[in-house]
């Protein structure tokens, strides 16, 4: 049987990062994952060049039952203290958008610096290889096991490549979504083995569908993409976004979509405001008094002209006089398509699932878990990551919870198991 200080399970952003971290404080680290590739959603994220952090990234960006718990790890990590890691190994990045940072080159610059690292740190990596089973050795009452020297195990692993034995598990397996690179619940499984409560995980950063026949008049308008404001909830309760949104065939998506799917509740409706820096009411007004054109045309100056077509449609359909020229529109009638517009209320059905889901929401409950390090009140036992209940916007936070509970654990763990600083 192998000893190390530390078992990481998950090869993933955090696990990779709080390894390297903790091995070059001195710790031996071993870290484990079921995947042949290493950091595949860091592969495939950010259209392959990895929307790394988010220079705005502040505790508000941020979903969980405790919005506070983040605060600790954010603040003793920030996206600077990111960024001059890159710099010291060359990785070159820009800003595209909304303080998004991306990787000029490719997501593969960022696994590079993380395995880098975890080299720097003599850490070693057991990929692919699964964990049967983590149960807790026998303790002897009278010590700390960390004490003890050589230490004795808190951990016993069983795994594809032999038995392990360690003094701290830090588990850093993810969430469910995107199955096909091989999500999974281990994480989930493993909380509960000990007795630690989730909340409920639920697929975020998705797109939202609808009924199929609701949505037939709009499923022609695949692939149309318009900035709109997006709000789900009522008054105090609600949260509003200004992003794209992205037509598809059994619903919509785009960067509001996806942003207010961590909002959205079931049962519950959107609202869409498809004009959102224009007053449509005034505009229509406006041109009835000097436009002969067809009111689907006035509305193409505001929205693009495939959905106005389809909007006029749609009112035809529902006995709305919208099928005429502007001039010859009832004022009434034209107030209704304004306030359409500016506010169409719609039901989702749900969601694309796990399935397409860039995150998972919910997972391991925080009121088990010290934000200041992310061990768990199984002693000895750390979650970091996607498989908190931290959940992060779009736009590179959630890699930015990555690095700060890898980091608040890894300082955590070589104050606890008194290894010498490096």
């Amino acid at each position: 049987m192998q000893f190390f200080d530390v078992v990481v399970v998950g090869a993933g952003a955090a696990g990779l990062f709080c390894a390297g971290a903790a091995g070059q404080r001195g710790l031996k680290v071993l870290v484990i994952d079921h995947a042949e590739k290493v950091a595949e959603k860091i592969r495939i994220s950010g259209g392959g060049r990895c929307n790394f952090t988010n220079l705005d990234t502040t505790p508000a960006n941020f979903l969980s039952d405790n919005p506070r718990f983040c605060r600790s790890a954010l603040s003793r990590y920030t996206p600077r203290d990111f960024l001059d890691l890159l710099q010291k190994h060359g990785v070159a990045f820009h800003e595209k958008h909304k303080g998004q940072l991306f990787c000029d080159r490719s997501a593969e610059d960022i696994i590079k610096v993380l395995l880098a690292e975890c080299a720097t740190g003599g850490v070693t990596r057991w990929q692919p290889c699964s964990v049967k089973s983590l149960r807790a050795a026998p303790q002897d009452a009278s010590s700390d096991a960390a004490q003890t020297n050589p230490p004795a195990p808190r951990y016993l692993l069983d795994t594809s490549q032999g038995p392990v034995a360690c003094s701290a598990v830090v588990i850093a397996t993810g969430g469910l979504s995107i199955p096909k690179i091989g999500a999974t619940d281990f994480g989930y499984r493993i909380a509960s083995q000990f007795g630690l409560p989730l909340v409920a995980p639920r697929p975020a950063l998705v797109p939202l569908t609808f009924d199929e026949a609701d949505w037939a008049p709009f499923a022609q308008l695949a692939g149309l993409s318009l900035p709109v404001q997006i709000t789900t909830g009522s008054k105090k309760a609600a949260t509003a976004f200004n992003e794209d949104l992205l037509f598809t065939h059994r619903g919509l998506s785009g960067p509001g979509v996806l942003q207010i799917s961590s909002y959205w509740q079931p049962n519950t409706p959107i609202r869409l405001n498809l004009a959102p820096h224009t007053d449509v009411a005034q505009q229509l007004a406006q041109a009835k008094t000097h436009s002969r054109k067809l009111l689907a045309n006035e509305l193409a100056a505001v929205l693009p002209a495939r959905l106005a077509d389809t909007w006029v449609e749609q009112g035809k359909a529902q006995g709305q006089p919208w099928d005429r020229s502007v001039a010859d529109t009832p004022d009434k009638a034209l107030a209704a398509l304004a306030e359409r517009v500016s506010r169409w209320e719609i039901t989702p059905n749900g969601t694309e699932g796990y399935r397409k889901a860039e995150v998972t929401a919910g997972g391991v409950s925080t009121e088990v878990l010290s934000s200041q390090t992310l061990e768990s009140r199984q002693k000895g036992l750390y979650f970091i990551g996607e498989v908190v209940d931290v959940t992060g916007w779009l736009g590179g936070y959630n890699f930015q919870w990555a690095w700060a509970s890898a980091n608040a654990c890894a300082i955590a763990l070589a104050e606890s198991l008194k290894a010498p600083k490096a």
